[in-house]
């Protein structure tokens, strides 16, 4: 083999280990990528399982319970200012019906001890002891019958619209007294819905005002806030509308059976004063005897 054989065979065998290096650096290049990948991997597994095993209770540890508010308590607080006023409200409604259904029966407005007193003197014709004791009485039989006398000498008819007059003034100041119940119905319902503005007001102010992510339990005290409030409102109207149609009901009825009475009792006293007493020591003329009838 001459020179240039020789020199062409050594050029084969360079490229030959070129190329057996090239393919092994081929190889072994990814097997870093790897590493570095299987590195980061084991690095982030701690940290995704730290919490798992952090939240898992150990052997022998108790594992501690969320706190629970009272409901009476939330109630409370989700009522505030708004439902203090409602539960004022609601204080001073309990009372008027109490009082309203001690004064409105019809034994206070036409006491029957009184009217059986009055019998009794009618009766025996003491006429100024009747009007002196009607005069002083406050009920309601009292001032109709006191007004009636007083001007039963100007005739039957005179008495009996002064006894109307009357009777209509006295049945207005028994709707005074129950009128504050149809305002607590109308008011019960609006304070309500103030609550309930205040309510949506605070939990659309979370949603606007926040800029990271929102927590349900925010929204929802807004939103319970609002239900709540609503709910004491319609239950203070509720109940004061229907003792409302109850007590004007009432007041109609005594108003009428209190007038009835003061009349057939003031015709009785006019009937009574127009028959002379007879002197003392003088028998009652009897009525003549009719004559019988012809056949």
């Amino acid at each position: 083999m001459g020179l240039s054989g020789v020199i062409q065979s050594r050029k084969y065998s360079c490229a030959l280990i070129l190329g057996m290096v090239v393919w092994r650096c081929a190889l072994a290049a990814p097997e870093p990528a790897r590493a570095q990948e299987d590195a980061a991997k084991a690095e982030a597994a701690p940290a995704a399982t730290a919490p798992a095993e952090a939240v898992r209770p150990q052997p022998g540890q108790v594992e501690p319970k969320p706190v629970e508010k009272s409901r009476i308590w939330w109630f409370i607080e989700s009522s505030g200012a708004i439902g203090a006023v409602i539960l004022l409200l609601s204080i001073y409604f309990v009372s008027t019906v109490s009082r309203l259904f001690l004064e409105m029966r019809q034994k206070v407005a036409a006491p029957p001890d009184l009217i059986e007193e009055l019998m009794e003197l009618l009766q025996k014709r003491e006429f100024k002891e009747i009007f002196s004791i009607v005069k002083d009485d406050t009920s309601f039989f009292g001032r109709l019958l006191a007004s009636g006398i007083a001007e039963l000498p100007n005739g039957l008819a005179e008495a009996r619209d002064s006894m109307e007059r009357v009777g209509e003034a006295v049945t207005v100041e028994m709707e005074k007294k129950i009128s504050m119940l149809a305002v607590l119905g109308t008011l019960g319902p609006m304070i309500g819905l103030l609550g309930t503005l205040k309510g949506m007001i605070a939990s659309f102010s979370v949603i606007a005002l926040s800029d990271v992510q929102l927590k349900a339990s925010q929204v929802a005290d807004g939103i319970s806030q609002a239900l709540v409030l609503t709910f004491e409102g319609v239950a203070l109207s509720v109940p004061a509308i229907y003792f409302f149609a109850i007590f004007r009901n009432r007041v109609a009825a005594i108003s009428v059976a209190t007038l009835l009475q003061a009349d057939e009792f003031l015709r009785h006293f006019a009937h009574a004063a127009r028959v002379k007493t007879p002197p003392a020591g003088q028998p009652t003329a009897m009525p003549a005897a009719t004559k019988p009838a012809k056949p």
